[in-house]
C-alpha cells in the first residue's frame, strides 16, 4: 500500500530526525559581540636607553637572580628572609589556595574518565493488613513482608565527551592551578620586597641614630663653650639659648628616629611571622652599600613576561576561553552510557525468608546496558544566560591583563627613573660632602693658627655630620629603587607561558 511505514522506513526515519536534531542543536549558540582584545606590550625605548651608560655591570644572564636579596651581602637580610618563608602567614594561606586549585583539577579531570562503583540494597516491607494490598488479596498479601535485595559489585557510568566539554572544564582548572601558582609567587614577591624595603630603611635609621648621637655631642660641647663665655662675661646669654635650642632640636630628631625604628622592627616581626621580640636586636653591625648592586648593561622588555602578576592574569584569561567553551558545549547533546551486573530478587512471605538462597543463585543474575542521549530544548534561558557571564568574565579577564601588562611597564619606567635619578642626586651629594671635607679641613688649620676658636671648629663638624645624615637617606633611596626594579621585573620568578600577541579572533584562541 502506498505510504506504508515499514520497519525500515521507521528506522530511517528515526535516525534523519535525530540527525536533524543534533545539527540544528549549534545554531541554538547565540552569537556574542566581539571579544575584548590584548594589549600589546608598550614601548620603553626612551626608559631602556637610559641602562647602557658607562658604568660597571651585572653579568649577563637572567636577572634579577631568583634569591635576588642576596645581591645585598647582608646575612641579616638574607636571615629574615629564611624566616619568612617558613612562617609568613600569607605565604601559607597562598599556598593553601593553591592546593584547592590543584585538588579541584582532580575533580575535574576526572569527568573524563569512566565511574566504577559498586551497590547493595536489601528492603524488608510488612504489608498493613487494613491497606489496599491487603483488600485486593487478603489472603496472600495481608500481614505478609515483601523482601528485596540486590547487590551489583559493578556498576558503570561515562559521558562521552564529543564537544569537549570535560576537556575544556579541565583545561580551565589547569589554568586556575597555575593562576594560583603565579599569585603564590606574586605573594612571595610582594612580601620579600616589603621585608628588603623594610630592612633598609632600619639600616639607614640606625646609622642616622649614630650619627645623631655625634651631633648631639656637638651641640653639648657648644653649649658648655657658650656657657663657660658667659660666665667669663665673654659673651651674652644669647648664643647659650641658641645652644640649648638647637640641642633639643637634636634630641628630639633622635627621639624620632628611636620611634621610627621601633616600627621597622615592628614591621618586620609581623613580615616574617615573628613577634615584636624577635627583631629586637636588628641592625647592630651590616653595613649596606648600594655600589654591590649593578644593573645589567641591557633590560630587555620581554623581561616582563617574568612578572608573576602578568602570569596569573594570562592564566585566568585561558581559564575563561575554557570556560566559555564549557558553556557552549551545555547547548549540544550530552550522550553518556551506563551499565551495571549483579544479582537481585524479590520475596513475599509471611514465613521465614529464605531470600539469601534466592539472591545468590544463578538465576537471580542481572545485567543491563543503557546508553542515553540528552538534548537540551528549552530551559529558560539559563544556558544563554551562563554563555554571556562567561564570555562577560573573558573579556574582564582580558581587560585585567591589560591593566597587569600597563601598571607594570609604569612600574618598570618608575623603578629604572628612580635608579638613575638617585644615583645622579647622590654623586652630586657626594661632591657636596668633599666641599664640606675640605672646608672643615681648612677649619682645622685655621684653629690650629689662631685664626678661629673651637666653636666655628665644630660647627663646620657639625654641618658635615648633617650632610651625612642627609647622604644616608639617599643612599636608602637608591637601594629602595633597586629593590623596586627587582619587584617591577619579577624578583627571579620565572613564567613558562608567555604573553599572548595575538588577537582573540584568531583561530584557536577566540572561544567562541
Amino acid at each position: 500500500m502506498i505510504g506504508q511505514i515499514t520497519p525500515k522506513r521507521s528506522r530511517l526515519f528515526g535516525a534523519y530526525v535525530v540527525f536533524m536534531l543534533l545539527a540544528s542543536s549549534c545554531a541554538w549558540i547565540p552569537p556574542g559581540d566581539k571579544p575584548a582584545q590584548f594589549l600589546h606590550s608598550p614601548s620603553l625605548d626612551h626608559a631602556l636607553s637610559h641602562t647602557g651608560r658607562d658604568e660597571p655591570h651585572a653579568p649577563a644572564g637572567h636577572w634579577p637572580p631568583e634569591r635576588w636579596w642576596r645581591e645585598f651581602s647582608s646575612s641579616e637580610l638574607n636571615g629574615l628572609m629564611d624566616v619568612a618563608l617558613k612562617d609568613n602567614v600569607g605565604l601559607k594561606v597562598a599556598a593553601a589556595r593553591l592546593r584547592q586549585a590543584q585538588a579541584m583539577v582532580r575533580v575535574e579531570g576526572a569527568r573524563l574518565l569512566p565511574f566504577l562503583d559498586a551497590e547493595a540494597e536489601f528492603e524488608n516491607t510488612r504489608i498493613s493488613e487494613n491497606g489496599v494490598f491487603a483488600a485486593l488479596n487478603r489472603q496472600e498479601a495481608a500481614g505478609a513482608n515483601i523482601v528485596f535485595g540486590r547487590i551489583n559489585p559493578f556498576n558503570f557510568r561515562y559521558e562521552f565527551d564529543f564537544w569537549g566539554k570535560n576537556r575544556a572544564a579541565l583545561e580551565a582548572a589547569l589554568g586556575e592551578a597555575e593562576a594560583e601558582k603565579a599569585e603564590q609567587a606574586e605573594v612571595l614577591l610582594q612580601l620579600t620586597g616589603a621585608i628588603a624595603r623594610s630592612y633598609i630603611q632600619g639600616m639607614a635609621l640606625r646609622q642616622q641614630l649614630d650619627l645623631t648621637h655625634d651631633m648631639a655631642k656637638l651641640r653639648r660641647d657648644l653649649l658648655s663653650m657658650d656657657e663657660t663665655r658667659l660666665q667669663l662675661g665673654l659673651d651674652s646669654a644669647d648664643p647659650v639659648k641658641q645652644a640649648i635650642i638647637e640641642l633639643e632640636q637634636i634630641n628630639k630628631r633622635e627621639a624620632g628616629i628611636r620611634d621610627q625604628l621601633d616600627i621597622q622592627r615592628n614591621l618586620l616581626a609581623r613580615l616574617v611571622g615573628k613577634g615584636p621580640d624577635a627583631t629586637q636586636n636588628l641592625f647592630a653591625d651590616t653595613v649596606l652599600s648600594p655600589e654591590r648592586i649593578r644593573l645589567p648593561a641591557q633590560l630587555p622588555l620581554e623581561l616582563l613576561s617574568q612578572r608573576p602578576d602578568l602570569a596569573s592574569a594570562l592564566h585566568r584569561t585561558e581559564a575563561a576561553a575554557q570556560r566559555v567553551k564549557v558553556a557552549k558545549a551545555g547547548f549540544l547533546p550530552t550522550i553518556d552510557l551506563t551499565a551495571f551486573a549483579g544479582v537481585n530478587a524479590l520475596r513475599m512471605t509471611k514465613g521465614a525468608s529464605s531470600l539469601a538462597n534466592l539472591l545468590f543463585s544463578g538465576s537471580s543474575f542481572s545485567y543491563g546496558i543503557a546508553p542515553g542521549l540528552r538534548l537540551p530544548l528549552f530551559e529558560g534561558g539559563r544556558l544563554r544566560g551562563e554563555l554571556s557571564a562567561q564570555r562577560a568574565e573573558y573579556d574582564s579577564a582580558v581587560e585585567l591583563y591589560n591593566e597587569t601588562l600597563l601598571r607594570a611597564v609604569q612600574e618598570v619606567a618608575d623603578s629604572l627613573s628612580r635608579w638613575q635619578e638617585t644615583q645622579a642626586i647622590l654623586e652630586a651629594h657626594g661632591r657636596l660632602l668633599s666641599a664640606q671635607h675640605e672646608n672643615l679641613n681648612l677649619a682645622q688649620v685655621r684653629f690650629r693658627s689662631g685664626l678661629d676658636d673651637r666653636r666655628a671648629l665644630l660647627a663646620r663638624r657639625h654641618t658635615l655630620l648633617d650632610q651625612e645624615y642627609v647622604l644616608k637617606n639617599l643612599q636608602s633611596d637608591q637601594l629602595v629603587a633597586m629593590v623596586d626594579l627587582m619587584e617591577a621585573l619579577g624578583g627571579g620568578y620565572v613564567n613558562t607561558l608567555q604573553p599572548v600577541q595575538q588577537s582573540p579572533e584568531q583561530p584557536g584562541w577566540w572561544p567562541w
